[in-house]
């Protein structure tokens, strides 16, 4: 059994040499659409990460006690890299949070006079995080502000409770906004590539009707078209995601000048799995009903 089914899979794949304008058309049409709608989701993407990267972080300041050892709060620091969320960190030792104070004041006031032993500032770090991943638990930036605040020689950690609260705002409502317009856009592909192979499997029409006609079974029929629905959608969704790569290979840098200074990126892989796995059921149910009927 299993030996006829891998057989009749073989036979989808060779069938589609039978016709190959129209399987060439159809590929061009599912190609086609897949592009326009990977294009709207690279579009989105893009637009909702810029927007993230502005309203979807939290900064937290750490200021370590005066007199500190530096081989401990520069453990700290290392340490304080490998925390889940954190997308910058910006570390100051004594010396260095006296120097940019002397820029910032445009060197009118020179403070080298302090010296290493007068300098009344302590080692401090700025972290910036993304909420993300602490959006679906409440206790996620009151559970890190403890762990913060515990570590050895902390003396305080600042934030803005309000900026937090924005942030996870920011991200519920993007998230509820993305999905249902992703699954909007899957609808309009699957009416638009699921009509395209039915009208392919015409040219077939008369071959079923000759299977039907000397008694061959259901799934004998079909199950060579599915296999033939599913490649066409795998490769037309596939060469859709690679000449799409190539244009934000190519176009990358577009926007990345003032103002804006903003880089495009590629779909991430699970947007990019459910654009070619959508086309692909698509291309099989297509075939599916176009069978049945």
């Amino acid at each position: 059994m299993l030996a006829l089914f891998f057989r009749l899979v073989g036979r989808g794949i060779r069938d589609m040499g039978l016709h190959p304008w129209a399987n060439i058309f159809t590929l061009v049409a599912v190609t086609m659409v897949s592009i326009m709608a990977g294009l709207f989701m690279l579009t989105l993407h893009n637009v909702n990460q810029e927007l993230l990267k502005s309203k979807g972080q939290v900064e937290i300041q750490i200021f370590w006690a005066a007199n500190t050892p530096a081989e401990d709060y520069e453990k700290q620091w290392a340490d304080l890299k490998r925390i889940e969320g954190l997308k910058d960190i910006r570390t100051f030792t004594p010396e260095n949070a006296l120097k940019q104070l002397s820029e910032a004041l445009s060197d009118t006031d020179d403070f080298s006079w302090l010296g290493e032993s007068r300098n009344p500032l302590p080692p401090t770090a700025l972290l910036s995080f993304s909420v993300e991943p602490g959006v679906e638990n409440e206790r996620w930036a009151a559970d890190l502000l403890h762990d913060l605040k515990a570590l050895p020689f902390v003396d305080k950690v600042h934030y803005n409770p309000l900026q937090i609260d924005l942030a996870r705002g920011w991200i519920s409502l993007t998230q509820s906004i993305v999905w249902p317009i992703i699954g909007f856009l899957g609808l309009i592909v699957a009416l638009v590539v699921g009509n395209t192979m039915r009208l392919s499997l015409m040219t077939r029409k008369d071959e079923i009707e000759i299977l039907y006609l000397v008694g061959a079974k259901q799934w004998f029929i079909r199950l060579p078209l599915l296999t033939g629905g599913a490649l066409l959608g795998l490769i037309g969704s596939s060469t859709a995601l690679g000449i799409l790569y190539a244009a934000q290979q190519f176009f990358a840098d577009i926007l990345n000048f003032p103002p804006l200074f903003m880089k495009l990126t590629f779909l991430p892989p699970e947007q990019c799995l459910i654009l070619a796995g959508t086309v692909t059921l698509i291309g099989m149910l297509s075939s599916f009903v176009a069978v049945k009927n």
